[in-house]
């Protein structure tokens, strides 16, 4: 039968096989549910004992919450140190400072010209005196940012709710380009690098051992309240020891970051690393083998027996003995009578026997 071709078209369309569709999740290595890991981890610092000082603060940050993630998702970041830790400045960044200083010198005499112009972060001028850029920068942005907080300052409810989202960008905009320009008018940014790295930063009262006695304070209710598996930390102070011990006795997996090698918290934790491991990215390598570890241990554990007294107690009482005896075929077919033992029936001890004239023996069994 020959089809016309207006309707050839659609006779092709019907005879041809359709093309199944494909879900994302039946690709191999693609999946659209990615389930986090079952280990929480959380990150302890301690600031007055381990600052960053050899390396930049929020490099620093970064790594350590890099290396962290690998043990398992990383709920907790918290730094604690005193107000001496904010406003110390380490020796590489007050000689950085000087030689800044004696640069812009020479470029206010003309004596050294800079090889590129400086921008500015916020308004993309160009200058070529370092000391220009910062007038510039204090005169008129900084000027405006502090009007923008003001304004937010005063306003409330909804209104402060639309200054914010208007100002944003700006803000975020201005903190960059500050970070770059301006320098910090105490310490060298320890606390401002830390919180834009997602750390909760706490500065305590300047007594002795104050951060110390807040972070393990910290610690302890953290793992009462059963909220990780994993803990940080970062110090190489001894004093945290028994917290090690204490996390250990509740089955708390813990790594600890210092540059001591023969300290008493590496001792006793799990896993210990040096700054120099955590910011070359070495401890992130070895992570897998400690993982894969402590998985075998657990599983380990649950094929481990323990002893329950209670159990052991039930299994071994005396009391009726409901037991099977196996008879040899032999003895049914000839006829033998196999007379059925009850032991315990008659509220005697089972190691009492009577003898031939129904007087119970005395004698205990051995």
């Amino acid at each position: 039968m020959k089809i016309p071709a207006m309707f050839s078209r659609f006779v092709l369309r019907i005879r041809r096989p359709i093309t199944p569709v494909m879900s994302l999740d039946s690709i191999r290595g693609f999946s659209s549910i990615n389930p986090k890991p079952t280990i929480r981890v959380a990150v302890f610092w301690d600031l007055d004992n381990k600052s960053p000082a050899s390396f930049p603060p929020y490099d620093a940050a970064v790594k350590l919450r890099t290396a962290a993630s690998s043990f398992g998702f990383v709920k907790l970041m918290v730094a604690y140190a005193n107000r001496h830790a904010f406003s110390y400045v380490p020796v590489e960044v007050r000689e950085q400072r000087k030689e800044r200083k004696l640069l812009n010198q020479l470029e206010n005499k003309g004596l050294v010209k800079p090889p590129d112009p400086y921008f500015c972060g916020v308004c993309d001028r160009r200058f070529y005196t370092n000391e220009k850029l910062i007038s510039h920068f204090r005169q008129i942005h900084e000027t405006e940012n502090q009007k923008r907080m003001r304004q937010i300052e005063s306003a409330k409810g909804h209104q402060r709710v639309r200054l914010v989202a208007k100002y944003s960008m700006k803000l975020e905009k201005y903190k960059r380009a500050a970070r770059n320009i301006m320098t910090p008018k105490e310490g060298y940014g320890l606390a401002d690098e830390l919180k834009r790295a997602c750390f909760w930063v706490k500065m305590v009262s300047d007594k002795p051992e104050a951060a110390d006695r807040a972070l393990k304070e910290h610690m302890v209710d953290v793992m009462d309240k059963r909220e990780v598996e994993c803990v940080v930390l970062v110090s190489d102070d001894s004093g945290f020891a028994e917290i090690l011990w204490e996390a250990k006795e509740r089955c708390v997996r813990t790594v600890v970051i210092g540059d001591l090698n023969e300290g008493a918290l590496k001792r006793v934790a799990d896993v210990a690393y040096s700054w120099k491991e955590v910011v070359m990215g070495k401890a992130k390598k070895e992570v897998e083998k400690v993982v894969g570890k402590w998985k075998d241990r657990d599983v380990l554990k649950k094929l481990e027996w323990t002893y329950d007294p209670a159990l052991e107690k039930e299994k071994s009482s005396c009391g009726v003995w409901d037991y099977e005896f196996d008879y040899d075929d032999d003895e049914i077919e000839n006829g033998t009578e196999v007379e059925s033992v009850e032991i315990g029936d008659d509220g005697g001890n089972w190691w009492e026997i009577d003898n031939e004239n129904g007087v119970g023996s005395s004698r205990h069994c051995q």
